[in-house]
């Protein structure tokens, strides 16, 4: 297929993802069923911002433009990916450059999230039976000539050790941190706690630690954060939530909470479900630096950083770990 045709082809997908087919409802369905953690608003969520911020036609010609993707691939090679399972089609970037690179794909999907993308795959299989020459799913990524694996600070030694010797992307833990002045609007704060607990929590881009002034004021943010008590309701997240409550209490340990959400003061920028870090700090442009130059986080959200409430909302060029993907292929 040349350039032209992957696009169309992934405009197509976006309609499709964005429409009510009935198969696509019921494995939507599906994968809620399976994944506890995947509830149809945040399977929604995720659906809408990859058809419109991924495959909008426009923005796929823009960005191909940009890198000089040629029509057709003289030499493809073939890519392994082994996707994560956090949030729901979250591997779905890396499939989505290696495809219009114009490269083959052959995918390791997360036992947590198999269903929407095996779905979605499929679909262009029918559209066009050639696709099955680029892309397809494999339990084990052998005889690849690169590799894209995205894992724990565990799981990335593995990488290391299998894939070092291949070129490769091979990303670990990260989190994400919001930088605050106190001078929030009621506005900002709503946004924030989008970036705080979309998804649980359980991205990436999500907020996992806020940097503050010494006299900073938690009351509105608590406030704000009550927007989300509904997840209450999912026991999944009640679970986390008195589990780290005790182990607060039991510790005899600082803390606050809105009966959703526990605020606790902690220097590591990685919080478990349910609970958020905070650190004071002194002189904020330093701590922005510190932040600049961490390995740990993904995005900062504040007053001259990322939007507030834009966290999980990325565009083509937002590459996770800040590695260009396409330029990785393009130079294969």
């Amino acid at each position: 297929m040349i350039l032209q045709e992957r696009i169309d082809l992934m405009a197509r997908l976006g309609d499709y993802m964005l429409g009510n087919d009935a198969d696509w409802m019921a494995i939507r369905e599906r994968a809620f069923r399976e994944n506890p953690w995947f509830i149809p608003e945040f399977i929604g969520r995720s659906v809408q911002n990859i058809a419109e911020q991924f495959l909008n036609p426009s923005f796929l010609q823009d960005w191909a433009k940009a890198y000089s993707i040629p029509d057709s691939q003289s030499f493809p090679k073939t890519v392994g990916i082994i996707m994560a399972g956090n949030i729901p089609l979250v591997g779905f970037h890396d499939f989505l450059c290696v495809f219009i690179s114009g490269h083959q794909a052959v995918i390791k999907t997360s036992s947590k999230d198999d269903i929407l993308i095996k779905h979605l795959v499929k679909k262009l299989y029918e559209w066009e039976i050639t696709i099955q020459n680029v892309v397809s799913f494999a339990e084990r990524l052998n005889g690849c000539e690169a590799y894209i694996a995205t894992g724990s600070n565990n799981s990335g030694r593995y990488f290391d050790y299998y894939f070092g010797k291949y070129p490769n992307i091979i990303r670990r833990n990260r989190t994400s941190v919001a930088v605050l002045d106190n001078t929030e609007t009621k506005k900002e704060l709503a946004l924030l706690a989008d970036d705080i607990q979309l998804y649980f929590g359980l991205g990436c881009r999500n907020i996992t630690q806020l940097l503050v002034p010494k006299d900073y004021d938690f009351i509105p943010l608590l406030d704000a954060l009550r927007k989300y008590e509904h997840f209450m309701e999912f026991h999944k997240y009640k679970h986390n939530f008195d589990y780290h409550l005790a182990l607060l209490i039991m510790g005899n340990r600082f803390y606050m909470n809105n009966d959703t959400v526990i605020l606790t003061e902690n220097a590591s920028p990685f919080s478990p479900v349910s609970q958020v870090h905070y650190a004071f700090y002194e002189n904020k442009q330093q701590a922005e630096t510190a932040l600049g130059n961490s390995a740990e986080v993904q995005c900062i959200v504040g007053h001259g950083h990322v939007a507030f409430g834009m966290a999980q909302s990325p565009s083509l060029t937002d590459y996770a770990d800040g590695v260009d993907t396409m330029e990785f292929l393009i130079r294969l």
